[in-house]
């Protein structure tokens, strides 16, 4: 790479295989990986969020990970402040910073500089929008900050909560809270993308794979400690998994419905990504091999 002071992100939708590639590139860059998963860094959290393996640790170093416990408010402005450390150090020393992961919101905090209001999550008024549809939820930010509701896909319930949360907490739209600073350092995005029936094996596979890894078990020790109210074990996979430990779902269910979620996560994923002109977009069905020599291309083009 002609220059060290750089941020290289790798990102895609979930079961892309980012990992694998990331395990690659950091073994040729001689660097940590930086996560950027919004899940993996809680502790405890580990197989259901794919959190790098203690084999993979010790082969490659794995920063900002476990760094929350599953009680604390972990939020963008945190995670920004704590990689933009970790990056910092890294040119210092004269070395790439890679980031990887899927969590839009993490990677633009980042790359862009991107710093959303701190607003603290309001249960009360949460609790007042869950029976709302997405589509109702889309329709009151309409109203309530139409920049927003534009760039927000109107099935994205999580992001149209937060937007409408931020709008009915402090009387002003999100989009006029969020500033932009841009890093004085290159940036440069390389996505995996998949094509959707490629996409939808690998999301099945995955899932058994962790599930075979004691996903199931995990969940039941989670809800042990923290109580099935905790936030995140209502998260993907985690939500799912509980309901069939409290009796109100089949494990034959509760594995088809989160592949179903799952997959439906990926779409959102990708349609935050295309947003992005400036990412690379690589084919994972070109083959592991083929994938590899295509991106150190990429990288030593950088």
């Amino acid at each position: 790479m002609h220059s060290s002071k750089t941020l290289l992100v790798l990102c895609g939708p979930t079961a892309t295989g980012k990992s694998g590639l990331a395990q690659q590139l950091a073994h040729y860059l001689n660097v940590p990986v930086l996560n950027a998963d919004s899940r993996q860094v809680y502790r405890g959290f580990d197989i259901g969020t794919a959190k790098p393996t203690a084999q993979e640790r010790l082969e490659v170093e794995h920063l900002l990970i476990d760094v929350a416990d599953p009680t604390e408010n972990f939020n963008a402005i945190r995670y920004q402040a704590l990689a933009n450390t970790e990056i910092e150090r890294l040119h210092r020393e004269g070395r790439v910073a890679l980031l990887v992961g899927g969590s839009g919101l993490y990677l633009r905090a980042v790359s862009m500089g991107l710093t959303p209001p701190a607003v603290p999550p309001d249960p009360k008024l949460r609790a007042h929008l869950q029976p709302l549809t997405a589509s109702e939820l889309h329709h009151q930010l309409q109203a309530q900050d139409p920049d927003s509701a534009r760039r927000i896909h109107p099935n994205d319930r999580v992001r149209l909560e937060r937007a409408l949360e931020v709008c009915l907490s402090t009387g002003q739209p999100l989009s006029a809270q969020q500033s932009r600073h841009p890093p004085d350092y290159a940036v440069r995005t390389i996505g995996l993308c998949a094509e959707r029936s490629l996409l939808t094996e690998r999301i099945a596979a995955r899932t058994y794979r962790m599930l075979a890894r004691g996903w199931l078990e995990e969940v039941a020790c989670l809800r042990e400690r923290y109580g099935s109210d905790l936030p995140l074990l209502q998260t993907l996979g985690y939500g799912e998994l509980g309901s069939h430990l409290a009796g109100d779902m089949s494990l034959e269910a509760a594995i088809e419905r989160t592949i179903i979620r799952t997959r439906q996560f990926a779409k959102r994923q990708m349609t935050w990504f295309r947003a992005d002109s400036t990412i690379q977009w690589l084919d994972i069905s070109a083959g592991e091999q083929s994938l590899w020599e295509q991106t150190q291309r990429l990288v030593d083009g950088l």
